[in-house]
């Protein structure tokens, strides 16, 4: 498939006229009086339970009886004690039935459909607080619902009050709960009302939005039968097939094909429950062997489970299937899922055509499917496509194995008698061109009616006019929204790519929450993510979506390797989506809301995160590679700039009527702090020329203490002792290094105290030092490239060392990663003349660079910043007003002096301000866990830096 033809305006796709097959039954209540009578011993459904053995079969003939025994209890049972809870046709009740127990939904579905009741499914509530309850029981009021049907196992499952009765659950009515087993039987003279209207509603499914309300999406008898009819078609259903069925058989595709259009067809399904999934994910496939199944009903997830349970694939047979049907074939992961399924089984029989991707949503009932068996042009299709373009929402084409690519495959082609058309996203239902990404609508007579109750949201989502480019209706069809975002290829196949309800937007760009979840599950999964549970969502900030990772993290992993594999997540979805995350966070295992049926509650982890009650055990923020769009402090604007003087009030009006806030920050004015200062300090506008006046006013005042592992000083560098090295090292390049002005240094040493003396040795001669972290030497394959790269992107030409790195950077290990001779001239510090420096240099504005601060963001990337002097003094200011140091102060650090904030508190604000700074190297840390801790606590020290890992390092090593 080639999708050369994109670009030009869509025209709708129409699928193939719907045929119907004679001898269909004429409805759904006559098919069970016709194979009810005519077939009574044939089985129409049978249940495995959880340990794969065959429990209960429900015949055709049964399922006649018991649907009318239901049908007759419903019409004239009095449902409360004092009699007045009665139904009649038309009325709505909840069908309350577990997982495992399709069998009796069937007779109380059919029941219902017997009756003209209007059945409602739902999930089966475990507690008072159920996440979603709420939601749940707003449906059930707003239908007005009086009743619920349930199993006698199911009821005895329910929570209970004091006095025995089912209780109360949060935010739903009042319920009579009426068991539908065990019926007397149906008088001989009593038949079922007479048919009803078709444009009745035959049941309601129920649907969720992303912020978690649930609507009730009406489907009418014409509708229901309709899609039937067409399914039949489509699928090639026949009388007496087998079919295996892994879905929720109560609603969207396992309502559709295994209890509404199985029936229609006389066949047989076999439903495997989802506890027998967890325990034996083969035991479908073996149904299939075993019942010699033509079709099959699953999820992606189903054939990935399959693959696993390599042990049981021995005995499978395949070759009876003409078709498995993947419900989910329009997620991201789920084309990886069927190719390697089909790799894997087509030795035991599989046949390619058999598989079949499709789309759907509970709006608009089945979108698209791809035909069983159909070979050719246009039978299947798929599309390497650009994840940057998709973002754009434009369909552009990229190559094969990028990683920036998404590969698609087909969902399918239209269905017979409908029309398929794709409008813009955002605004008024602008037919999109072909090369555009657009919300997929239907115009069929299967698809929803409306939300039960909610005029004025159905009238958004049931009743769209599309427009052509002109702004005209196309026609006087009415469509109904999918929620499924995607295009049309070639021969009306259509392509999904994301949902409405997963579809974030990120400063103009459109990121769909599947495929952010794809890319991180594929940074190694198994090893830190539990059973494959995240949930991607997105939050307001400052006036633009954020995105959010939760996930659920195995219980055998540690802090550390989560941290790692948070920063490569980072990176991957920075690399393949061109997008930050705003918030990664790990929370234990089985810990996230869950939804009935074990999946993920969105929209409570969402409510949770955002009440600050999620208490996850990992977080990882990264705003500043995510909020670009901070706000500047306000301009004074003089009355010559604009048209009319407009004052602070005319300002802040205008922002109000327009819906903006002015928002800024600004920190305190350090303007009057330098009249405050001495006439030395004032002078000194370089740290050098600071330096130099320490060296002689106060000489012996002790400015670094370097801590070893046993908590003993290491070593004392006073005033006069820091200047006097540094002069050395500046004769040590000026002699050896021949070094220029302007000249860029790379200073390679471990935290300490020669790493100070290197760099003001560079700034007393004029070179431009580049501090950089040394390469590990138990990991010399990734640290020493890093190294490498610091060292050429800042074009340094000199490297400062000491004699234990350089010995390193010559050794053999070492040169096998990077050859020795490729480095700019290392000059070794241990090794310098004693000779005074005759002149020392002075920049001749404080805007000259006075450092270069590398950095390696948790996205892998490597940030060079530009210091000038008049910004060291600047940050220097702040920060001793902010901390309040004085020389008589003494501060800790713990944290790696080579970027940023800890190189600032390592090597230059000690300078500025005078004050007593005590040096713990993290390393030693490593060695004596409670190293930092014991020196905050034997110098009395007031305030203290530390970096994360030390913190970590310190809680995890006293802890145990």
């Amino acid at each position: 498939m080639t999708f050369a033809d994109l670009g030009g305006c869509m025209t709708p796709a129409v699928g193939e006229q719907l045929a119907v097959a004679t001898g269909l039954p004429r409805n759904l209540e006559a098919a069970i009086t016709r194979y009810g009578s005519g077939s009574f011993k044939a089985p129409v459904a049978t249940v495995l339970d959880p340990n794969g053995k065959l429990t209960t079969t429900l015949t055709y003939g049964k399922l006649l009886s018991r649907s009318y025994k239901i049908a007759h209890a419903l019409l004239t049972k009095q449902f409360s004690k004092n009699g007045d809870t009665s139904l009649k046709s038309g009325d709505r009740v909840a069908l309350v039935y577990p997982n495992n127990d399709p069998i009796n939904f069937l007779c109380a579905y059919y029941g219902c459909l017997q009756a003209g009741i209007v059945p409602v499914p739902i999930e089966v509530p475990i507690t008072r607080r159920d996440a979603g309850s709420l939601q749940i029981g707003f449906l059930l009021g707003s239908c007005c619902v009086q009743v619920a049907l349930t199993s006698e196992a199911c009821l005895k499952g329910l929570p209970k009050n004091t006095s025995g009765e089912v209780i109360q659950f949060k935010g739903w009515p009042r319920l009579q709960w009426f068991v539908t087993e065990h019926l007397t039987r149906t008088p001989k003279d009593w038949s079922p009302t007479p048919r009803l209207n078709d444009d009745t509603p035959a049941y309601i499914e129920y649907s969720t939005d992303r912020d978690g309300s649930v609507m009730g999406v009406t489907i009418t008898r014409a509708a229901m039968l309709s899609h039937c009819r067409t399914l039949t078609m489509a699928c090639s259903y026949t009388e007496g097939e087998n079919m295996v069925c892994v879905l929720d058989f109560k609603r969207e595709v396992g309502l559709w094909h295994s209890v509404l259009t199985s029936v229609l067809n006389g066949m047989h399904v076999i439903y495997i429950p989802y506890a027998l999934m967890k325990v034996n994910p083969a035991s479908w496939m073996q149904m299939i062997t075993k019942y010699k199944a033509s079709v099959a009903v699953v999820k992606s997830r189903d054939l990935h489970w399959g693959l696993l349970a390599t042990k049981d694939h021995k005995e499978i047979n395949l070759g009876s299937l003409r078709m498995l049907l993947v419900a989910d074939g329009a997620n991201p992961w789920s084309l990886s899922s069927c190719d390697q399924f089909l790799t894997v089984f087509q030795s035991k029989g599989l046949r390619p055509d058999a598989i079949c991707p499709c789309a759907s949503s509970s709006e608009v009932l089945t979108v698209s499917v791809r035909r069983p068996g159909r070979a050719g042009a246009n039978s299947t299709g798929r599309g390497v496509l650009s994840m940057q373009g998709l973002s754009y929402g434009v369909v552009r084409v990229d190559q094969e194995n990028s990683l920036t690519s998404l590969t698609l495959q087909d969902c399918g082609q239209v269905m017979p008698g409908c029309v398929i058309v794709v409008v813009k996203m955002e605004g008024p239902a602008y037919l999109c061109k072909t090369d555009e990404v657009g919300e997929i609508c239907v115009n069929s007579g299967p698809t929803g009616t409306f939300y039960w109750g909610l005029q004025g949201l159905s009238n958004t989502t049931f009743k769209v006019q599309p427009l052509g480019a002109d702004g005209q209706v196309i026609g006087d069809s009415e469509y109904t929204r999918s929620g499924l975002l995607g295009f049309l290829g070639p021969g009306g196949m259509v392509f999904v790519c994301g949902s409405r309800d997963g579809l974030m937007t990120v400063t103009g760009r459109k990121h769909n929450a599947d495929d952010i979840i794809a890319t991180v599950l594929a940074v190694e999964p198994m090893k830190f993510i539990y059973r494959g549970r995240i949930a991607v969502f997105s939050i307001r900030v400052l006036r633009d979506e954020r995105i959010c990772v939760i996930a659920e993290q195995r219980p055998d992993c540690s802090e550390e390797e989560s941290f790692q594999w948070m920063s490569r997540v980072l990176q991957a979805v920075d690399s393949i989506h061109q997008v930050g995350i705003f918030c990664l966070a790990l929370v234990p295992s089985n810990y996230l809301p869950k939804t009935p049926l074990g999946g993920i509650h969105l929209s409570e982890t969402k409510r949770k995160f955002l009440e600050g009650t999620l208490h996850p055990a990992n977080v990882l923020m990264c705003p500043h590679t995510c909020v670009t769009n901070l706000p500047k402090p306000r301009e004074i604007h003089s009355a010559t700039d604009c048209v009319s003087d407009v004052g602070p009030a005319s300002v802040i009006v205008g922002n109000l009527v327009q819906g903006n806030r002015l928002a800024s920050a600004q920190g305190r004015d350090m303007g009057f702090a330098r009249e405050e200062e001495n006439e030395e300090s004032r002078k000194n506008q370089f740290l050098t020329e600071l330096l130099r006046w320490r060296a002689t006013q106060t000489a012996d005042h002790n400015l670094f203490t370097l801590l070893n592992s046993k908590g003993s000083v290491a070593k004392v560098l006073s005033c006069s002792e820091l200047h006097k090295k540094a002069e050395r090292i500046g004769n040590l390049l000026s002699e050896k290094g021949r070094i220029n002005t302007g000249d860029h240094v790379a200073l390679i040493f471990p935290p300490g105290l020669d790493l100070i003396c290197a760099f003001y040795g560079c700034l007393y001669v004029g070179a431009v030092p580049v501090t950089i972290r040394p390469p590990h030497p138990q990991n010399l394959q990734t640290t020493l490239p890093t190294v490498r790269m610091i060292v050429d992107v800042s074009k340094s030409v000199l490297i400062l060392s000491t004699q234990v790195v350089i010995k390193l950077l010559r050794s053999k290990e070492a040169c096998s990663v990077i050859e020795i001779k490729s480095w700019p001239l290392i000059l070794d510090t241990d090794d310098m003349p004693k000779k005074k420096l005759p002149n020392s240099y002075r920049a001749p504005t404080p805007e000259m660079l006075a450092y270069l601060d590398f950095s390696v963001s948790t996205t892998g990337m490597l940030a060079g910043i530009k210091m000038s002097h008049a910004a060291v003094t600047d940050l220097c200011r702040s920060m001793k007003l902010a901390c309040e140091l004085y020389p008589c102060r003494h501060i800790a650090l713990c944290l790696d002096p080579y970027c940023g904030l800890g190189f600032a508190l390592w090597c230059l604000i000690g300078i500025y301000s005078g004050h007593h700074s005590i040096l713990i190297p993290p390393s030693e840390v490593e060695v004596n866990p409670a190293l930092w801790l014991t020196a905050v606590s034997h110098y009395k020290v007031r305030d203290t830096f530390c970096s994360y890992g030390v913190m970590e390092l310190c809680t995890k090593g006293l802890g145990s």
